[in-house]
């Protein structure tokens, strides 16, 4: 039996460098089921964290809040990674973004190979914002400074 892989590669850790598509699952704080979102303001300072804003009005901020186990789907060449940690609060309100964002920081237990055996994504999942592109650029722009800086 092989060892648990208990950090992100070198690719992951730059792959998460630049606004990726990924997955959020948490477990909702009232229902109990599992909860997928997507986000994108999505940062790994190093191999064994990855931290993440979401808006502060999220069901998402009650779910961690109830239950900071977490699951990230980090999308990469040919593969999709599950990526299992605890996640703790290290802003309730991210200083110089125009409204409450909450971030967070993943302590990485544990990441997984999470494509069935035998197969590969014949390319990376993209994303395209459909609001203004420019006040777009300007807000990432605002919260990656303040998520690197929490």
């Amino acid at each position: 039996m092989t060892e648990p892989v208990t950090a992100l590669s070198d690719e992951m850790v730059l792959q998460l460098q630049s606004q990726p598509f990924v997955l959020l699952h948490t477990v909702d704080a009232d229902s109990g089921y599992p909860t997928s979102s997507v986000i994108s303001w999505v940062f790994a300072p190093d191999a064994k964290r990855i931290r993440f804003a979401v808006d502060g009005r999220s069901r998402l901020v009650r779910n961690m809040a109830s239950r900071p186990d977490i699951c990230l789907t980090v999308f990469g060449p040919c593969t999709a990674q599950a990526v299992y940690g605890k996640v703790r609060v290290l802003s309730d309100d991210l200083d110089g973004v125009p409204f409450r964002l909450v971030c967070y920081e993943a302590e990485i237990d544990t990441v997984r190979n999470a494509m069935f055996h035998g197969s590969r994504l014949a390319a990376v999942p993209e994303f395209e914002k459909t609001y203004d592109k420019r006040a777009a650029d300007k807000l990432d722009g605002q919260v990656f400074e303040a998520i690197r800086k929490a």
